[in-house]
Order: C-alpha cells, then structure tokens, then sequence
C-alpha cells in the first residue's frame, strides 16, 4: 500500500517535495491540497508531470465516504473506508454554532466497554494520523467547507471507536496535523479526546502542551463494579485516574470532564451519586451524563428519562457540575461501532 501525504506534517512535506527536485513553496500548495480534500488530479497549481509522478509513489487521501446516514434530529452518520479496505465510522453532529465531529481512533478496539459496539470484534489495527486526519477532511468536504475559518467542521471529538490513548503516537501526530496553521487549522481548544482512563498516558499528554479537552470515562464511582463495565478497570484504579486527571489540570489549566453512561439498575442508584459527590466534588471539573444507547449484542438497558432527571438532580444537589446530554442519532446506530459492525454483518452474509 502507498504511504499516504497526509501522515505528512508540514515541514516533513516540504523536505519530501525538495528531495523529489521541486521548489520548496510547492509543499504550502500540497498541504493546503490535501487539507481540503483534493486528490493530486485536482491540484491543478502542479505540473502534469509532478501530479503523476506523486500518483504514482503516494496516496493523496486516506479516507473515502461509502455510506452515510442522516436522522430525524440532523445527525449524521458515515461508513469511512481505508485505503486497505478496512471501515471505521464517525458522527456529525449540527449544533446552533455549528458542527462537532466525532472521529474514530482505531479499527476497532481492544478495551471491550460492555456498552459499547466498537470492540465486539476486538482491535484490527490503529489507523494512523492522516486516517484520522482523514475522516475530518472527507467529511468537510462533503460540506463543502474550506480551510481555516472557511472550514465547516468546527469542533472536534475524539470518541469514536477505539481508544485514543492506546494509539498514542498517531493520535498526537493527529492533534499536531490538524491544528497546523496551513491546513484546516482547528485549534486544539475545539478539541476533546475521551479516554477509557489510561493515567501513564494521560500524563503523557499533559506534557505535550496541547491543550485539548481531557473526557474521561467513568460509569461508575466504584472500583469493583466499573470492572465489570469496563476491564480496563482491572489495571487501573479510579484513584489513578483522578491523580492523573488533577496532573492534567496543572500542566494545562483545563478542567477535564467525566463521562457517565446511564444503566439501568447498574450505576444509577442514589449509592452511586453519593459515592460521585464524595470522589468529584470540588474538583475542577464536570459530568456529562449519558442515556445508554442500546447495543442489541448486550443486554444492557438505559435509564428512563426519568430516572436520568432524578440521577442529575442528585449531582446538582451534592454540588456538581453536571449536564444530561441529549439523545442524537437513535434511529441511525448512534451509538459508537454500531453502523460498521451491521456493515460487517452484512458482507459475512
């Protein structure tokens, strides 16, 4: 398989360019290219003969839309497919300011959230940084949206399948790429990664002085029932996770958010909003809680609207920051994994 340009940081590009005999102002035109979707075809500032020979040894683009479906509420959800062959999904969602993207890590995952459809069949690969990179681009295009303030993504979620921090490397190449200034330039501030809780990593990326909002997955106040949510829990206490969380808060001076998927009977009891309150309260940071969507390979049930009301009322009286977010995309597999796996299915068919 071609290497692809857009693994390509901007001064790695214009070296490339000059050892392949060009000037070197033709990488800011390759950058900007690539950044708005165009193949080497449609670059048309290029020589013939410098667009084929690029054809030739490089991909221009690592991501294509093949499906896409839109629900009643505007949601939108995309079937990416990889340049080998592989598919990975992401969410848009429209929002009064604009839209928020929500973009896929990995082919699959390896954590195993028992909510979550992403892992059903372990982890494939890591997709690297121009494949996430990828997603953004195709998407925006799809848009019709330029570049810098002409771009139509506007934010930035990291939340899709796979697990952000156990792709480090390609993760952060990512961050870096998309907020470079002579591309779609999206402003690490208009971005938030969610993390299972992997504290090394975490830290780790508290030292890279980029500034993205830090969502970490919680889902239950309690050491031995998150467990048996999320395994990952087995090798990672919560306590590690707020010390890591609070390293985070110092090297950055961003408060970081918890997300909390609502189960019914499992983690949203009033023992569980006390046992948050004494753990979070007067902590720099927020819960965002979140009505289970509902995997049909588990047997897990989402709190009732009421029940999600109630849980709330009890954060907010305890003295946290918390918000309930609104359902999006029920009727198109909203949930993470779902619209790739049915796709999966279906081939096997």
């Amino acid at each position: 398989m071609k290497d692809c340009l857009l693994n390509y940081e901007f001064e790695q590009l214009k070296n490339l360019v000059v050892e392949l005999g060009e000037k070197s102002y033709r990488a800011g035109q390759i950058f900007k290219a690539l950044h708005l979707g165009l193949n080497f075809s449609e670059m048309t500032e290029l020589s013939k003969n410098f667009r084929d020979s690029l054809a030739e040894h490089y991909d221009a683009q690592s991501v294509s839309i093949i499906k896409s479906l839109k629900s009643v509420d505007g949601t939108e959800k995309f079937l990416f497919l990889l340049n080998d062959g592989n598919v990975i999904e992401g969410v848009l969602m429209k929002y009064k300011y604009g839209y928020t993207l929500c973009v896929s890590t990995q082919v699959g995952c390896r954590m195993g959230c028992a909510f979550c459809a992403s892992g059903l069949n372990g982890l494939v690969r890591n997709l690297t940084s121009g494949e996430i990179l990828g997603e953004v681009i195709a998407v925006n295009r799809y848009l019709c949206g330029g570049i810098g303030d002409k771009r139509k993504i506007i934010n930035i979620v990291l939340m899709g399948s796979g697990e952000p921090l156990d792709n480090y490397d390609n993760t952060v190449g990512f961050l870096r790429l998309v907020s470079d200034k002579n591309g779609i330039n999206i402003s690490p501030r208009n971005i938030s990664l969610s993390t299972s809780g992997l504290p090394h990593k975490m830290r780790e990326l508290a030292d890279e002085d980029i500034t993205v909002n830090l969502t970490v997955s919680l889902h239950s106040p309690f050491d031995e029932e998150r467990q048996l949510i999320m395994p990952v829990a087995k090798a990672y206490k919560i306590k590690e996770i707020l010390d890591a969380c609070a390293y985070y808060f110092e090297k950055t001076g961003r408060r970081y958010i918890f997300e909390y998927v609502l189960i019914k009977g499992n983690n949203d009891t009033e023992r569980h909003a006390n046992k948050l309150i004494s753990l979070l309260k007067g902590r720099p940071c927020h819960v965002n809680l979140i009505r289970l969507n509902e995997v049909k390979e588990n047997e897990l049930k989402s709190a009732t609207d009421k029940e999600a009301y109630r849980f709330l009322g009890l954060l907010e009286k305890g003295g946290l920051s918390s918000t309930l977010r609104r359902r999006m995309g029920e009727d198109i597999d909203g949930a993470c994994g779902q619209l790739r796996q049915r796709y999966l299915d279906q081939t096997k068919e």
